[in-house]
């Protein structure tokens, strides 16, 4: 469980802040690559330690791999799990790389309601990382897009 989610429904107060620095390490348990936050920032970028361990988005258009068309797979930044084959990625107009379908067991999802209504977390299957949502509203054959943020991933051409 998202710690955020978690805390989401909870009073605020010194209890909340006890749970909120315990969750942490309970989620991490639970992903098969695990590294300790110092070992976290020490792997990534600063902004793709906020978009992967602390669930921020990155501006719109700012990444290069929203303009990426070449064959190939789109990894996690964090672990280096395949993530999407570059088949599946379409231009949405959003300004985040956008896919239509993920490599099959490559993601997990949870419920985000960060904004005040819900929406679908898309996290890597591997290290549990935020890489950003899906939403109904994508093209054939699925209907769905998956909105990511680019510092979360990697590309490797074929």
């Amino acid at each position: 469980m998202n710690r955020r989610h978690f805390l989401a429904g909870l009073a605020g107060g010194a209890g909340a802040l006890a749970l909120w620095q315990a969750l942490p390490g309970e989620a991490r348990a639970a992903f098969p690559y695990r590294l300790t936050d110092a070992e976290w920032r020490k792997k990534l970028s600063p902004w793709a330690y906020k978009v992967l361990r602390q669930q921020a988005t990155e501006y719109p258009y700012s990444s290069p791999l929203n303009t990426e068309h070449r064959k190939g797979v789109f990894s996690c930044a964090g672990c280096g799990q395949k993530l999407f084959d570059a088949k599946t990625k379409f231009d949405s107009g959003t300004g985040w790389p956008s896919f239509w379908a993920p490599l099959p067991r490559a993601v997990g999802t949870s419920r985000d309601f960060d904004l005040g209504y819900p929406r679908t977390e898309v996290h890597c299957a591997r290290c549990g990382g935020h890489l950003g949502h899906v939403f109904d509203d994508g093209p054939k054959p699925t209907g769905q897009r998956y909105c990511m943020n680019g510092v979360a991933m990697a590309f490797t051409a074929a």
